[in-house]
């Protein structure tokens, strides 16, 4: 059974960074890309930053690029999301989701096949 739990949400000021974590375990499959979606109330998921097996190619959407950094440790299994310059409309619920790399990417999430519980990121003006 694959399980993705997510931390190191908080809640922080604008211009403070955080950094979270997702730890995976009980993947079968190979080729599995991992990354971050997140969620304001009211409006729909909408994919942050993805990263390949081996680390490689990490993408993100404009509204993150040049202030957040996705990375994923040698094993695979763990990666990071690390958010500087936080702006208040980076608050969100961000969960962590992974699946096989061809099936979706940060604009096309039905192929997602897991997903975190969530973890709740708040910037305060």
């Amino acid at each position: 059974q694959v399980r993705l739990v997510e931390s190191g949400g908080g809640s922080v000021q604008a211009g403070q960074p955080l950094r979270l974590r997702c730890a995976a375990s009980g993947f079968t499959e190979s080729n599995i890309c991992m990354g971050w979606f997140r969620q304001a109330p009211g409006k729909e998921r909408e994919g942050v930053a993805r990263i390949l097996p081996g680390g490689l190619y990490p993408t993100y959407d404009d509204s993150v690029k040049g202030r957040f950094s996705i990375s994923r440790d040698n094993a695979g299994n763990t990666i990071y999301l690390l958010m500087n310059s936080l702006k208040p409309e980076d608050t969100a619920m961000y969960y962590c989701a992974a699946g096989e790399c061809t099936n979706w990417t940060l604009r096309d999430k039905k192929g997602v096949n897991y997903w975190g519980q969530g973890t709740q990121v708040t910037v305060s003006p």
